[in-house]
């Protein structure tokens, strides 16, 4: 498994080595050992997944402290582009955005720390996104930014009229008044 490093310092891209062969394909999609080789340290206590159509708009979510999930994000079946955007209090990338296209076929993984905001939006006819968390969710911390808030500008691929989204998400305020007690 490779790993790659972004800008952003603990945001980071596993891609497992896959080996293919006329039934199909075999690839390790979690190993507790590689992540210690990198001197990563997390204890993954609960997956969520969900299953969405073209256009689905999920986030901008995150939950404040002490309830803080580090995420690893993949996709199952589909494509989405993973959106985070850094939240964290003195952290040079403060307020700036990181995309990437999470697909089956790419079988890339995106390892999401704690103080980034995260969404992301389905650009197939379907996706099912699973997603590991060192965190149980705790419904009272949760938070979010608006998908569409102007500072950050973000594109998420898919025509404005297209986009689905839930109520809850079409409420949440723009970064510069959302709750954040996340220091870098």
């Amino acid at each position: 498994m490779s790993l790659t490093t972004t800008d952003f310092p603990g945001l980071l891209i596993f891609e497992p080595s896959v080996f293919k062969d006329e039934r199909g394909f075999f690839f390790e999609s979690y190993n507790d050992k590689v992540y210690q080789q990198y001197n990563l340290h997390f204890s993954f206590i609960q997956d969520n997944q969900s299953h969405s159509f073209y256009g689905t708009m999920r986030g901008l979510h995150y939950q404040l402290n002490p309830y803080a999930q580090t995420k690893l994000v993949r996709v199952l079946h589909g494509k989405i582009l993973d959106t985070v955007v850094d939240i964290r209090i003195g952290s040079p990338k403060y307020g700036k955005i990181f995309s990437i296209e999470l697909s089956a076929e790419n079988k890339k993984q995106l390892l999401v720390p704690k103080g980034f905001a995260h969404g992301f939006s389905v650009l197939s006819k379907t996706a099912d996104v699973l997603y590991k968390c060192d965190s149980f969710y705790n419904k009272e911390s949760e938070a979010g930014i608006i998908y569409n808030d102007p500072a950050l500008n973000i594109d998420w691929k898919i025509p404005a009229e297209e986009i689905l989204i839930s109520p809850k998400d079409l409420v949440l305020p723009p970064l510069s008044n959302c709750i954040n007690n996340f220091e870098f």
